[in-house]
């Protein structure tokens, strides 16, 4: 008899190597899970694609796609290998098949469609939207910029805070399989991911906020493990849940995955002298009348680069463990 969880249809929602990570930890659990990812990124390989090409960043669909794989771990590596000379120096061959499929298909989605099929990937990946969106910021300085990344690099210069968000042209429309996939969801999943350059993005598309609020399913939202210069400096969990239900409405987030395992002070040292730091929420606040907190040790520390991140397997457990949903 398969386990009941296999037959949960799963829809996460976010963007960067928070989304991918957990999925690859998920896909264990149910082959019903669909990735809604955010498409604002404009930095790096995905940034000049999308510039001289004129089609929707690639790079966080890609890395959900890997992390979604069935195939032979050569079709992985190959997928992520990134160019180390030459004119392509500093490009990913993944991105260039996306571009590549997206010219000889007619469209982004279907080339992610494809994709998806040579990967033999669980489940589906979905970008949130296929109108060339851009994210703008103001900070509490009253400073306006442009550009994911650009919003990223100013708050991390600057330690400045993010007073607004929001995305030109407004309100885009969503793809019609991602507003299927919350109608249909038993789960939806918010993060990890940067809380206001991977998440959010994805709740000022029009609908998803209204879907997400009147879906009877089960709302986790994973907590980062740490905060982010600029985005979350000085932010507590609960902080992050009260900003996030601002869009998708009070009381909404049923349950919160927050790590409870101690880091290595050399790691976190590592983080505070760039700006960040250890992510605490408090038993106390009143938020947790109204929600559920799951703690587990959740670290896994990528020591080579020191790193601290999620664990794939860890989190995947933490969510499906006594599943009652």
């Amino acid at each position: 008899m398969k386990r009941r969880e296999e037959a949960l249809k799963v829809v996460v929602i976010g963007g960067g190597t928070g989304l991918s990570t957990m999925l690859k930890g998920i896909k264990k659990y149910t082959s019903h899970v669909t990735a809604i990812v955010t498409v604002s990124d404009n930095g790096g390989g995905s940034g000049k694609i999308r510039e001289e090409m004129g089609i929707m960043p690639p790079g966080d669909i890609r890395n959900c796609l890997v992390a979604l794989a069935n195939t032979e771990p050569i079709m992985e590596k190959v997928l992520q290998y990134r160019f180390k000379d030459g004119a392509l120096k500093g490009q990913n061959l993944g991105n260039l098949f996306l571009a590549a499929l997206t010219d000889i298909t007619g469209s982004f989605e279907q080339a992610v469609k494809v994709t998806g099929n040579v990967l033999a990937i669980t489940g589906k990946v979905i970008p949130v939207t296929l109108e060339n969106v851009h994210l703008y910021a103001e900070f509490e300085n009253g400073r306006k910029i442009e550009g994911e990344t650009q919003i990223v690099d100013y708050g991390k210069k600057t330690h400045i805070l993010i007073k607004d968000i929001m995305l030109n042209p407004v309100r885009p429309r969503p793809v019609k399989e991602a507003i299927y996939a919350l109608q249909e969801a038993d789960v939806i999943i918010l993060g990890p991911g940067s809380l206001y350059t991977s998440i959010i993005p994805n709740l000022l598309v029009d609908l998803i906020p209204t879907l997400i609020a009147r879906s009877k399913a089960h709302k986790i939202y994973v907590a980062n493990i740490m905060s982010q210069p600029g985005e979350t400096t000085g932010f507590s969990i609960e902080d992050h849940i009260s900003i996030l239900e601002s869009y998708i409405g009070e009381h909404v987030i049923n349950s919160v995955v927050v790590n409870n395992e101690e880091i290595p002070r050399i790691y976190v040292d590592q983080y505070i002298e760039e700006g960040a730091e250890v992510l605490k929420f408090d038993s106390q606040h009143e938020i947790w009348q109204f929600t559920e907190r799951i703690e587990a040790p959740l670290v896994k520390i990528h020591k080579d680069r020191k790193l601290i991140r999620h664990d794939s397997e860890k989190l995947a457990e933490c969510i499906f463990k006594d599943f009652n949903y």
